[in-house]
């Protein structure tokens, strides 16, 4: 068990329906999206292959996720919700693959879109390079990037922690932290917990004295618990 621990640790582990819940993505499509799925058209039976290979292997053959893996599954819905098609994301990916080798490319800073293509950020000297990875050709436009708002990267652009977009930000997602489980971020404790301990008290500043907590962070995470119960 403390082996199994020790592998967890900085990189979180989700069931499909934990996944489901913090994403907004339906379990089938995450499903579909790691395993692949078979469907039929003009009478003939075709395969589509997983998007990407999931951080976990089964754990007593349930499938379980890592906090890359929730990145990736709101990247690629984010993605599909601007408009991009599903040829062009497959394809980008595998192309962001080849470019930086990781298994998790949509998990970078460097990425942005249009609504209809696919972008990588290159650093050179002088305006920042586009590379339209799906059919590697260069551009120069001026992106909003509104999915990364509630991403926290290092220098290297790697992905540290996901802060969701709670009205004072104390709520966070850290794959270091409780194996990922949305806590707030000075003490740790985790967001359902304060939530339900706010309903079942109906004060919240009795939570805080039980809790040793701020009312602000009680406020965010029964705020964050809303949004996903929405």
């Amino acid at each position: 068990m403390e082996a199994v621990t020790s592998s967890l640790l900085g990189v979180g582990i989700y069931t499909v329906q934990e996944a489901s819940r913090l994403t907004g993505v339906s379990v089938g499509r995450i499903r579909r999206w790691l395993r692949g799925y078979n469907f039929r058209t003009k009478g003939k039976r075709h395969h589509s292959p997983r998007l990407w290979e999931g951080q976990h292997k089964p754990i007593d053959h349930a499938q379980a996720l890592g906090f890359l893996d929730l990145i990736e599954i709101k990247f690629v819905d984010a993605f599909l919700s601007n408009g991009v098609s599903w040829v062009t994301l497959r394809k980008a990916r595998e192309r962001a693959r080849e470019l930086f080798g990781e298994t998790h490319p949509f998990c970078s800073q460097r990425f942005a879109t249009d609504g209809h293509e696919i972008f990588v950020e290159l650093q050179q000297t002088g305006e920042p390079i586009l590379l339209e990875i799906a059919r590697n050709q260069e551009v120069f436009v001026d992106i909003v990037k509104p999915f990364f708002k509630e991403l926290e990267f290092d220098k290297d652009h790697s992905l540290v922690l996901w802060r969701p977009a709670t009205q004072r930000r104390l709520v966070v997602l850290d794959p270091s932290r409780n194996f990922g489980r949305p806590i707030v971020a000075r003490r740790g404790i985790p967001t359902e917990a304060l939530a339900q301990a706010a309903k079942a008290s109906g004060s919240v500043a009795e939570v805080s004295r039980w809790y040793e907590v701020s009312e602000d962070e009680i406020k965010d995470a029964v705020e964050f618990e809303q949004k996903l119960a929405a």
